[in-house]
């Protein structure tokens, strides 16, 4: 579980967050969203300990998360940045054994049960057949997969992840999400696709200039009123087949 309280973070004497409070319960997918600038890495940022807030309080399983040593910390939470390094010189298995170094001691190596681990976690998201592959020569999937799977290998309770969509083709972002939805895992997303978060996340907080503009359910926060002023587009919902509500957009001055 993971919360956060009033938090507020400036750089400089520029604020970046105003008084955003959250709550992510065990096995919840939360997504962030809001346009361009309104916070939401700044947010992922603090919440996983990059960033120490000018104001309010950060918590992982009731303990404040800068009081947590860091070792014992990366045991706990898992981060996937907004883009996995295309320049990693190492096998997919060795890239994923990375993600046991947070319980290795020091100049202690990988044993059996770490390699067994590593392995289960490709096996989780499907990609123990690329093992043996160079993880520079995957493809933009492929790579998130692996990247999936190192932050699994940590055996944390929680997961955030940064645009993990970034750049992918569509059957790439419903294959990752769809991931991350199957594996039961914490976890707190920063996505720019309001649809995407609509269909894989349990909650919603919606980012506006720093602030909390709306916070809740897809359903709660993915409506015309909400959505309109923020993006500034004509948003139209409309329920797909499996009776998940997308929303259809244009520009606010479209005459159509």
């Amino acid at each position: 579980m993971i919360t956060a309280e009033n938090v507020s973070c400036s750089y400089g004497a520029k604020p970046v967050l105003q008084g955003v409070s959250l709550h992510v319960s065990p096995g919840e997918v939360m997504g962030l969203l809001g346009p361009n600038g309104s916070g939401k890495t700044t947010l992922l940022r603090t919440l996983y300990g990059s960033l120490i807030p000018d104001g309010g309080r950060v918590r992982l399983d009731g303990e404040e998360i800068h009081r947590i040593p860091a070792r014992r910390l990366a045991q706990r939470l898992a981060v996937v940045a907004q883009e996995a390094p295309s320049d990693l010189m190492l096998s997919v298995a060795d890239v994923v054994l990375l993600g046991r170094t947070p319980h290795l001691g020091t100049f202690e190596r990988q044993s059996g049960r770490d390699r067994r681990i590593a392995a289960r976690a490709l096996q989780r998201v499907g990609a123990l057949h690329l093992a043996d592959r160079e993880f520079n020569g995957l493809s933009g999937g492929e790579r998130q997969r692996v990247v999936i799977a190192r932050a699994l290998a940590q055996e944390a309770g929680c997961i955030l992840l940064d645009e993990p969509t970034n750049h992918l083709d569509i059957s790439y972002q419903h294959e990752v999400l769809h991931l991350v939805r199957q594996l039961g895992t914490t976890a707190v997303v920063v996505l720019h696709d309001l649809n995407l978060a609509a269909r894989y996340c349990d909650s919603i907080l919606l980012l506006e200039a720093g602030r909390q503009h709306a916070y809740g359910t897809p359903e709660e926060v993915l409506t015309r009123a909400v959505v309109e002023p923020v993006y500034r587009v004509k948003a139209e919902p409309v329920v797909a087949e499996d009776a998940i509500t997308q929303l259809l957009f244009r520009r606010t001055e479209d005459p159509r």
